[in-house]
């Protein structure tokens, strides 16, 4: 199995600040690529607080991060919930620094049964937690055509979704779609060849679109973005690893209203709400990854890395 490879290591780690005696919370834990550098960078007396969905990446993170014993708490809840992990199970009023990586780390996508990859033929799953939740083979089989395409616009910002639909409203009613080779071949038949991207699969942005409905992640993201600033301490700090543009414009547009404060009409001269900026936009342009790491690890090319740091409460 492939070893999942954390993006943008060293810029997440020097944004964070990591120090002793801080506390810091991955929202994103994973296999834990991330944190164990950051109890590594805040050792001996950081304090990491480790949240994921995913039972799978529960386990693999804390065998990974065993060794740090007293100075890890990881959770298996939905980072919409970071506000009561953290005030309520960790038990912790504030914290230091933050992360969310909103990426698919390379285990779950090489792991077949778990359905989120096309490139090895599995059920069509896609949850983040296979303990709950509608999978991708019911949006797919169960979907209006409709609602598939507007799915697949918004989420996977796909301009033949219309067309892409249609091919499986059409093929569900021969047989139901349950397999991820089947509606990978669904949807490279429906784009035209000459249209057919030559740098990713041509299956890869609908994957993407269907993923992103099963776990409901861009109608989560928003709030517990706020729900992370409201519990940083002042001067700390928060960083967001998004790998499409519809997540990264989210990020930047709330960074932006949370650092402006202020929501008076533009057409009034003088500030009337009272409002004040809470953060700092450390980065005014995304950071990307570098060519070399681009180089060694593929799957980074794509990511955005955003950070801002807390200035009021």
């Amino acid at each position: 199995m492939m070893v999942h490879i954390p993006v943008l290591l060293n810029e997440v780690i020097n944004f964070l600040r990591c120090e002793p005696d801080n506390i810091y919370v991955d929202a994103n834990l994973g296999d834990g690529g991330h944190a164990e550098h950051i109890l590594k960078k805040s050792l001996p007396t950081g304090i990491l607080i480790g949240i994921d969905r995913d039972e799978d990446s529960i386990k693999f993170a804390s065998d990974r991060l065993s060794s740090y014993r007293e100075r890890v708490h990881i959770f298996h809840d939905n980072f919409k919930n970071i506000k009561d992990v953290v005030s309520g199970r960790a038990g912790f009023s504030k914290v230091d620094g933050i992360l969310f990586d909103l990426g698919v780390s390379t285990r779950q996508l090489m792991t077949a049964e778990r359905g989120f990859s096309f490139s090895q033929d599995a059920p069509l799953d896609m949850r983040m937690d296979r303990s709950r939740g509608v999978t991708a083979k019911e949006i797919v089989n169960n979907f209006d055509e409709e609602k598939l395409r507007g799915i697949i616009h918004k989420y996977g910002e796909e301009k033949w979704a219309k067309k892409i639909a249609r091919a499986i409203v059409r093929e569900r009613g021969k047989m139901p779609v349950d397999t991820t080779s089947r509606l990978s071949d669904i949807v490279v038949s429906a784009i035209p060849p000459a249209h057919r991207s030559q740098r990713i699969h041509p299956a890869t942005k609908t994957f993407q679109a269907i993923r992103i409905a099963v776990n409901g992640e861009i109608e989560i993201l928003e709030d517990a973005i706020r729900d992370a600033i409201d519990v940083l301490n002042i001067e700390g700090r928060i960083c967001i690893i998004s790998y499409h543009s519809l997540e990264d414009r989210i990020v930047k547009n709330l960074f932006r209203e949370i650092e402006h404060g202020c929501i008076c009409p533009h057409d009034i001269p003088k500030c009337i709400c009272g409002r004040k900026g809470v953060i700092k936009i450390l980065t005014k342009k995304p950071v990307t990854p570098s060519e070399e790491e681009v180089r060694r690890n593929p799957r980074a090319r794509s990511a955005k890395l955003r950070a801002a740091e807390k200035i009021a409460n």
